[in-house]
Formats: structure tokens, C-alpha cells, sequence
């Protein structure tokens, strides 16, 4: 790889014998007189990252792949350009932070998006030649049934991109244009988000930190899909002292792996649903269960009996907001007494996209905007917003922030709970104890110039 030096001459940099030959003969090639300084693979990698420039080596971990699978997939360009278009789209959703790739065919066009910070755009348009070919590639490296193209299927991919290890959910799905596959990326080699990059902060984590202390109990975490509820939960995990704990997780599925943490995925080919792992979890002399997500009232009741036997359970729910994640358990029959007894803390969570701090600039309210914000109460005359540049693809945003509401639930609350108000009721009782919404929460952000008020109502709909 070229570089500048110090002096403003040439330096190549390579990393075997290989590399050393390609060098000497650029400079021959070139006329010009070079430094060649042998690197560390991984350090040149991370020296083109710097320079923005295309780290193009892909390779297939050895897990479920042969040899010919990870000879194929770092084949030449000139040999396989639909390898080579698969490998840049890779290469570039990771590079761009995108958390999934669509690749879906039009009546006259194939489709490349990328979802970047919650948000899909189109990202290149090919003809629609290419999808078939191109489809089909995504499922050679997926260990995916080339031939069969009227049913959906789910496979996984090991990359190493450059320094980056990422695995890759892949799954098909035929369509009346042809066959779409999405890919879902996780970053393995990154690190896990602490409480506070997840938007737990100040007074937020004062009070939310504590409850992650408690020896016995449920704290849940609430939301649509995609707002964040695993990282919350990952982070708080992180947070805890887990050497003297026995931690025990059940998901699915497992996305990020954890040291000191027992994790386990769903499996019902082997019977291993969420509850059936909770009552298993009961035998592992456990002092923490992380339950990805209550979907049932199976689940629902054996969480909250290993929370009265004396178990910290963490768990998501599927709500609009803290309070009506009360109502939903109840629906779920889980006794009132129970619940009352066993449930700490509901925790209501969004994601909303974060100012791009490189463009940046004040700029005044719309009248549609003071008005909404009028109606709750607050005077916003004027907020931070990005105008657009490259580092954010001119969307004027540059990543994700969560925005919460946290429920504490103490005697008052939990003597509605035992004669099952609704979450109305729960919330007006809440206010009296300190309770914010969501959006007031949000309204915090909005201050401090971390977030829009368009962000913001997009994901709370207050005023509507």
C-alpha cells in the first residue's frame, strides 16, 4: 500500500514476500523512488481505513465453510464481478454503519439499500440482470439452497473484513420481482455500548443504575422492534459486577457473546423455548437471568416465579410505553399479586437519530413545531439540526441515542397493580413520584443539541 512519508516522498508498505515483489515493481513501474517498510497485515488495514480508502480483502471464517467456499469469495476481480460487486456492497454497509442490507428486485431494476441509523436509502441501482446472479451468490456464501427459489431460508455468514470480525444474518424471500434477500449486520470485534452511550446518563442512570443491584426481582425493558431494547440490556449486563455472579442468558438469538456469562439460545427442534430455559436456569444456582423477550404467559409466569424465589430477571416486552407494559402482563394472566410483588422497574425506550456534530447549526422553530410543543407545555423557539455533509450522506444525522421513560414501582403504584388499573391510571399515579415521558425526556436532548424535535415526535407522536 502507498503513503506519504515524513519528507513527502513514497512509502509502500506490505506484508510478505508477495507484497515486497508487487512494491518493487510499482517503483520500478513508476520511476520514482520509494521507501518500502514491512507492516503488520492488520496495520496496514487499519492504516487505509484512515486514508478512507476501500479495505477489498474479504475472507470467510473457517466455521461451517470449506476451502473452496473462502477461496471463491477473495476470488479475482477480473474472474468474478458479481463476487466482487457482493464483496464492495459488504465492504461498504460496514464501513457506513449500516445495520442491514436489502437487495430486492423492481419491474426493471435491482435494488441495493442500506439502513443506516434506523433509516433505509437506496444505496445503487442495478440492472435487473444482476439479481439473479447476485442472489444466488449471497446464498453460495450462506450455505443456502441455490436451487430453491419458492420458499424462504435463513443462513449465516462469518466475514473478516479487514480488522473487522462480522457476522451476517442472511435471509431469503421470493417476491413477484424476483427473490429479495436482507442482511442483517453485527459487528462482532466492536465494543459493547455502556449505559451511558446508550442514552442512561445523568439522572437517568441515578436512578436505573441502583436497581441493577437488587438481589431479587424483574426489571423490564419495553418497545417496538429495533428500538434498542438488547443493547439496554447488553449495556446493562456490562455494567453489573458479574465476577462473584453466576449469569445465565436465554435469546434469541444470541447476538454479541459475553465473557463470564452463560448464554443460551432458543432452540425448539431441542425444546429449549424461553420458558423451559428459565426452569432450567433454576437448577444453574443462578443470580441473574437475562429472558431475551416475554412473548407468552408461560414466559411471562416463569419469569416473574424466578423473580419471587430470590433471581434478578431482565427481559423486554413488546409495549408502547413503560405503564401499559403492566397492563400487558396482566393480559397475559400473570396473577396482580404477583406482579405487584416481583416487578422493580419498566423501563419505555426509543431510538432517535443524533445531531452530525462536523454540520451542526442553530436554526429557528416552525410554527408547526412551537405549536406541538406549546400543547405539552414547552417553549421551543429554536434547536440544534444538521444541514448535511459527507460524514452524515447529507442526512444532517450521525448516529443513534436512546430516549426512555423509567417507572419506579413503589407501594402506590403497586397497590393500582393489585386491583389491575389501566396504564392511564398507573401513569397519572407515577407523575406525582417523578415520572417523565418519553418525550419530555427527549425534550432534554433536544436542549443539549443532541437530537431534533422532527426526530423526536417521528418516534414519541406527541401532538398528534
Amino acid at each position: 500500500m502507498p503513503a506519504e512519508g515524513e519528507d513527502g516522498g513514497v512509502v509502500f508498505y506490505y506484508s510478505d514476500d508477495s507484497g515486497f515483489a508487487k512494491a518493487q515493481l510499482l517503483t520500478f513501474t513508476l520511476d520514482v523512488s520509494a521507501e518500502l517498510i514491512k507492516a503488520e497485515r492488520y496495520k496496514i488495514f487499519e492504516l487505509m481505513e484512515s486514508f478512507g480508502g476501500e479495505v477489498a480483502e474479504v475472507s470467510v471464517s473457517d466455521d461451517g465453510f470449506d476451502e473452496e467456499t473462502s477461496n471463491i469469495l477473495t476470488a479475482s476481480y477480473d474472474d468474478a464481478p458479481i463476487i466482487t460487486a457482493v464483496n464492495q456492497i459488504v465492504i461498504n454497509a460496514v464501513k457506513s454503519g449500516a445495520s442491514d442490507i436489502h437487495f430486492e428486485g423492481r419491474d426493471n431494476a435491482f435494488l441495493v439499500r442500506f439502513r443506516v441509523d434506523g433509516v433505509l436509502n437506496a444505496f445503487r441501482r442495478f440492472p435487473k440482470g444482476v439479481q439473479e446472479p447476485m442472489i444466488a451468490r449471497i446464498k453460495v456464501i450462506a450455505s443456502l439452497d441455490v436451487a430453491e427459489t419458492r420458499r424462504t431460508q435463513d443462513g449465516r455468514i462469518n466475514l473478516k473484513i479487514g480488522n473487522r470480525d462480522v457476522d451476517i444474518r442472511v435471509s431469503c424471500m421470493p417476491s413477484v420481482n424476483g427473490e429479495k434477500a436482507v442482511l442483517r449486520i453485527l459487528e462482532r470485534s466492536s465494543e459493547f455500548a455502556t449505559l451511558a452511550q446508550v442514552g442512561l446518563a445523568g439522572k437517568l442512570y441515578d436512578v436505573y443504575r441502583p436497581y441493577l443491584d437488587r438481589p431479587n426481582g424483574i426489571i423490564l425493558v419495553t418497545g417496538p422492534t429495533g428500538s434498542g431494547k438488547t443493547t439496554t440490556l447488553y449495556a446493562s449486563l456490562i455494567a453489573m459486577n458479574r465476577e462473584n455472579k453466576n449469569v445465565l442468558t436465554i435469546e434469541d438469538p444470541v447476538e454479541y457473546h459475553i465473557d463470564n456469562i452463560t448464554q443460551v439460545q432458543v432452540n425448539p427442534a431441542a425444546n429449549i423455548t424461553f420458558a423451559n430455559a428459565i426452569r432450567a436456569f433454576l437448577r444453574q444456582d443462578p443470580d441473574i437471568i437475562l429472558v431475551g423477550e416475554i412473548r407468552d404467559n408461560i414466559t411471562a409466569e416463569a419469569a416473574v416465579q424466578a423473580s419471587l424465589t430470590g433471581h434478578l430477571v431482565l427481559s423486554t416486552l413488546h409495549t408502547n410505553d413503560a405503564p401499559t407494559a403492566v397492563s400487558r402482563l396482566i393480559e397475559m394472566d400473570v396473577e396482580p399479586f404477583l406482579l405487584s410483588g416481583s416487578l422493580l422497574l419498566s423501563v419505555g425506550q426509543r431510538l432517535v437519530r443524533k445531531v452530525c456534530p462536523r454540520c451542526a447549526d442553530r436554526v429557528q422553530a416552525d410554527s408547526t413545531i412551537k405549536r406541538i410543543f406549546a400543547k405539552e407545555g414547552v417553549e421551543l423557539n429554536e434547536y440544534i439540526k444538521g444541514k448535511g455533509c459527507s460524514e452524515c450522506f447529507s442526512t444532517g444525522y450521525r448516529g443513534r441515542i436512546g430516549v426512555f421513560e423509567l417507572l419506579e414501582i413503589n407501594d402506590p403504584i403497586r397497590r393500582l397493580i393489585n386491583r389491575s388499573a389501566s396504564a392511564f391510571e398507573i401513569q397519572e399515579e407515577a407523575v406525582k413520584y417523578g415520572y417523565a415521558t418519553m418525550f419530555m425526556q427527549g425534550v432534554e436532548l433536544i436542549k443539549n443539541g443532541i437530537t431534533t424535535p422532527e426526530e423526536l415526535l417521528s418516534v414519541t407522536r406527541t401532538g398528534e
